[in-house]
Order: structure tokens, then C-alpha cells, then sequence
């Protein structure tokens, strides 16, 4: 069920959202959540908001704002990159005292990469409580993996403003304790650019060389990618980010070699 809500405070346009926001004139010019799914998102997360105006901030994409003037959850989705990262490096450091320096960045990135980021964004139902402009949300951003993945990282951001490091810290191994230890058997597995970058240097092989370009409009932007390796071209492989179309493309070219160097062994 959708319904139409009237904007607040400089944003003089009506705005399409999910009916899970209401308007409130206290605020300011932000909508903010509904109680019940306020509470939801809060258990979902393990943490409870002292101050409301930050968690709303922190679910304001940037297609409301250019909609309605108001200030999107940007800055705090940087802030909020920042804080998991070092968070995890934290757990990955403590916590696997016997893997090199090389697992352990292997199994940061994988955790918190775009996909795993918009994963877990969709197990506390985090895209229903998003402020979308109407042409995001007729383009079904609630959905999308960038903007789950950038809207989770505020939210995490927001944590950190409002309750500190340790309440941050709580949240992240709530959501990626599971994440984590299973991305620790195999480091880099889903990593194919890295993979191939060591293979190419195992078997003496050109470094991988990627050319990407793009089409659609912003917010649904389709990538292209291909990889040259010497006299090799793999691809093009499409993705909806720059870096989903290299890795697709880097897939391609591991498998190739890989498949060749164990031809050759045999």
C-alpha cells in the first residue's frame, strides 16, 4: 500500500512513500517514521535511538532531497564506511590471531562489500522505512543493492553518533558475526579481481588490464566491463555497479586460466 504525503518545512512538493512514514511538523522537513516501524528497525538492529532526528537523517536518500530540499543521509553514510571497517578490522584482527595480513583484508572486503551490505540491509527489512523520491521509488530503490548497501552504512553512522562506539560495535557483531566466520573459511572467494590478479602473477602473466563504460540514467545506471590480459579479452560482463560488472568480468578470466593451468599439470 503506498500513500501520498504532504512535504514539510522548505519542501513544497508532495512525496510518494511507503505508508510505513508519516509526516510530522515538529521535525521540521524531514518525515519520520511510524512508531511500530521505527521499533522494528531498532530491534532488527539491537539498538534503540535517543535522538529520532538522527535515525531519520540517516533513512533520507538522495532522490527525496533533490525532490525536496532537505539533507540526505550522505555524509553519514561516510561516516558510517568508516566506522564498519574499522569495526571489523577490530573482530578480524581478535579474532583470527593466526591468519596473515593478507586473509584478513580478504575477509574485511568480503563482509563488507556492496552485497553483503544490501544482505543484510534486507534481513531487518531496512528499504521499507527508506525516504525515496518519486522517481526512485517508481524505479524500485527499495530494492536496490547501492542504495541498501549506502543507506545501511548510514544507519550504522547514525549508531555511532548517537550511542558511541561500543553501541556500534554491538550492532555489527549482531548483524555479522555469521558473515564474518563464514567468510573466514575461504578468504577472497568472492573476490575474483584479487584471485586473478595472484593467478596472472603464479603463471607469469600480463596484470589484468579493465575497461568499463555505462549507459541508462543515473538511477539505473547498467555497467559494462572487460578485462585484456595479454592477447586475452574476456567479456563484456554487465552489472548495476562498476564494480559487480570487473568481477564479473575478472570471473571469466580466472576461470579460463585457472582451467588452463590445471590442463597443463595434468
Amino acid at each position: 500500500m503506498m500513500t501520498t504525503l504532504k512535504t514539510l518545512g522548505q519542501c513544497g512538493m508532495p512525496l510518494t512513500m511507503s505508508s510505513l512514514v508519516s509526516a510530522n511538523p515538529e521535525i521540521g522537513k524531514q518525515p519520520v517514521l511510524e512508531k511500530e516501524t521505527r521499533l522494528e528497525l531498532e530491534q532488527g538492529i539491537g539498538y534503540k535511538f535517543n535522538n529520532i532526528d538522527i535515525l531519520a537523517n540517516a533513512l533520507r536518500h538522495r532522490s527525496w532531497c533533490a525532490e525536496n530540499d532537505g539533507n540526505s543521509n550522505e555524509r553519514l553514510e561516510f561516516l558510517g564506511d568508516a566506522v564498519l571497517g574499522l569495526l571489523v578490522a577490530k573482530n578480524v584482527f581478535e579474532n583470527y590471531p593466526d591468519k596473515p595480513e593478507g586473509d584478513l583484508a580478504k575477509i574485511r572486503s568480503g563482509v563488507v562489500s556492496s552485497q553483503a551490505l544490501s544482505e543484510v540491509a534486507q534481513e531487518i527489512d531496512l528499504g521499507n522505512a527508506l525516504a525515496l523520491g518519486v522517481g526512485e521509488e517508481s524505479a524500485k530503490g527499495r530494492k536496490k543493492e547501492s542504495i541498501l548497501a549506502d543507506s545501511f552504512e548510514a544507519l550504522l553512522g547514525a549508531v555511532f553518533l548517537d550511542g558511541g562506539i561500543e553501541n556500534a560495535k554491538l550492532v555489527v557483531e549482531k548483524l555479522f558475526s555469521e558473515k564474518i566466520g563464514l567468510t573466514s573459511l575461504e578468504p577472497g572467494l568472492m573476490d575474483y579481481k584479487t584471485r586473478l590478479q595472484e593467478l596472472t602473477v603464479q603463471i607469469s602473466k600480463p596484470a589484468p588490464i579493465y575497461l568499463v563504460d555505462s549507459d541508462g540514467p543515473d538511477h539505473e545506471k547498467r555497467f559494462r566491463a572487460t578485462v585484456d590480459i595479454g592477447a586475452h579479452s574476456f567479456g563484456p560482463t554487465f552489472g548495476t555497479s562498476k564494480k559487480k560488472a570487473e568481477q564479473a568480468a575478472a570471473n571469466l578470466a580466472h576461470s579460463f586460466f585457472e582451467s588452463e593451468e590445471k590442463g597443463e599439470k595434468k
